[in-house]
């Protein structure tokens, strides 16, 4: 096998290209999955079921379901009931979405966590149940959750590539193109899976450097 030099560096813009493209993704992709997980774990807890049920049965399903189905099912069959998106905006609702489902179970399992002395406390002081939320439980849960949360971002960055199905050119699919164009598949490829390794590690060390300022 011959490394070609001059091919990574005729891939190189294509690669920044859909570098640029896979940090969107995984940047909004990540603020949708801890919102709106955020959200669900909420709901979960409220003591209506009519609120409950619903919200257990739309997570149990997009969780129970591989998320390259739900790419196709938004990217082909939402157009024909009239709801079209761009690629990029259905990738990263897609991926936000599905992974919210996982997040939810985080955020659960860290309020779950919050000493129960911690609400009765905020119910002795007669806080208001906003109040109690803001101030009191959701700041010990969630910095009791960064870890689980950034386990997820990892995830999330490694199922960028999938979007390549609904024609989202990220770093695998501007790889792709440029290797089915050029015949050269070694350089990009290898390109790529070190891009994949560098952002993975540098995410790692935000959420370390995140985690350690929460604890402090």
């Amino acid at each position: 096998m011959n490394w070609n030099g001059n091919a990574v560096s005729d891939f190189m813009p294509h690669f920044w290209d859909g570098l640029l493209v896979t940090l969107q993704v995984l940047v909004l992709g990540s603020l949708i999955s801890f919102v709106l997980g955020l959200v669900w774990a909420l709901l979960m807890r409220l003591p209506s079921r009519w609120v409950t049920w619903p919200v257990g049965a739309v997570t149990e399903f997009v969780r129970n379901t591989p998320l390259l189905v739900q790419l196709f099912f938004l990217f082909y069959v939402l157009p024909e009931w009239g709801l079209t998106f761009s690629p990029l905006t259905t990738g990263v609702f897609a991926i936000g979405l599905h992974y919210s489902t996982y997040t939810m179970q985080v955020y659960r399992a860290g309020i779950e966590a919050v000493p129960a002395g911690q609400w009765e406390a905020a119910t002795a002081l007669n806080l208001p149940l906003a109040r109690t939320w803001t101030a009191v439980i959701l700041p010990q849960a969630i910095r009791r959750v960064v870890p689980a949360l950034g386990n997820y971002v990892i995830s999330m960055l490694k199922d960028t590539p999938l979007l390549m199905a609904i024609t989202v050119l990220e770093m695998l699919g501007e790889a792709r193109l440029f290797s089915q164009a050029n015949f050269q598949f070694t350089e990009p490829l290898t390109v790529i899976g070190i891009a994949f390794i560098v952002v993975s590690y540098l995410a790692s060390l935000l959420l370390r450097a995140l985690e350690r300022r929460l604890v402090h």
